[in-house]
């Protein structure tokens, strides 16, 4: 019997962000950040059909811009745009980082046994609503392989043991070090090491089963239990070394009640794990996150 093997669908095509880029600016507010940058794009010939900012304070505080833009010929024209643009960037001493539309990031999906969090990105992915390519899966379980495979997507086995920890860790880096942009934690359960995590610094993406900074660690759901609480929530945030400490991306919460047991709480749970993680993955796709110290700053 033949397979079916699901591809992404491109709703808008790709076309239409060919010449399109986009361009993320960080630095100490003062006035003229935007004239310049704008006045700078002009002289450049591109186009801006997008443009948000945001400042945390505008007397001393720290100025946040993304801005898109189409350019005729990006590919042969960004390279001296970028060179160019360092002359604003050191005027105001910024951090900033231009990336084209048209490159899809690549993406590294690590799961185990639940499957919730990686059927949303699978979906999302094959609609076309996620704009990124799954460059594979990596489990420390077999169970999904089919699954997976049936979306066309690398599948690959990596058991996990206190013993073979170290080595299940070499072999992970060996697949994605320089083949993938993101690595997504979709209920991944097992702690990834400093190591690793140094590797991907704010490119790894977690989503944790509670509302942070309540319920850190394990179990979340019979620590909410055992607390009354009557909301639950999720976390998607980048992975630091210090548990579930990160950069909080996105959150979303669900009201329950004292009748809800904790097997209750886990399915009311899953449904908010996988919608908040998507968006999470789906912001850091369209380069619409900007990490300043342990926060992060959306433009969505």
């Amino acid at each position: 019997m033949s397979q079916t093997v699901y591809q992404p669908q491109d709703a808008k095509g790709r076309d239409d962000k060919a010449n399109r880029a986009r361009m993320l600016v960080s630095c100490p507010d003062r006035a003229g950040i935007v004239a310049a940058v704008s006045q700078f794009l002009y002289e450049q010939g591109a186009n801006i059909v997008q443009s948000d900012q945001y400042t945390m304070d505008p007397e001393g505080g720290m100025f946040f811009m993304r801005i898109e833009f189409d350019l005729q010929n990006l590919e042969q024209n960004l390279p001296s745009l970028q060179e160019d643009f360092t002359r604003i960037a050191d005027r105001f001493e910024m951090r900033w980082s231009v990336y084209r539309a048209s490159r899809k990031k690549r993406l590294a999906i690590f799961v185990s046994k639940e499957d919730h969090c990686l059927l949303e990105l699978l979906w999302q992915w094959q609609a076309g609503d996620l704009e990124a390519d799954i460059a594979m899966v990596i489990s420390n379980h077999n169970d999904m392989r089919a699954l997976v495979e049936s979306f066309g997507i690398p599948y690959h086995h990596i058991p996990v043991t206190a013993e073979t920890k170290a080595e299940a860790e070499r072999q992970q880096l060996e697949l994605t070090s320089g083949k993938v942009d993101l690595v997504i934690l979709a209920r991944y359960m097992q702690i990834v090491t400093p190591k690793f995590i140094e590797r991907f610094t704010n490119r790894i993406i977690n989503i944790h089963h509670s509302f942070l900074p309540a319920f850190v660690g394990g179990k979340p759901y019979q620590q909410a239990y055992d607390r009354g609480v009557k909301l639950i929530g999720a976390t998607a945030h980048y992975v630091t070394a210090e548990l579930d400490a990160g950069p909080i991306i996105e959150q979303d919460v669900q009201r329950v009640s004292h009748r809800d047991n904790v097997a209750e709480l886990k399915r009311i749970g899953r449904h908010i794990e996988r919608i908040v993680l998507a968006r999470a993955v789906k912001w850091h796709a369209e380069d619409r996150l900007v990490v300043y110290q342990n926060k992060t700053v959306a433009f969505v």
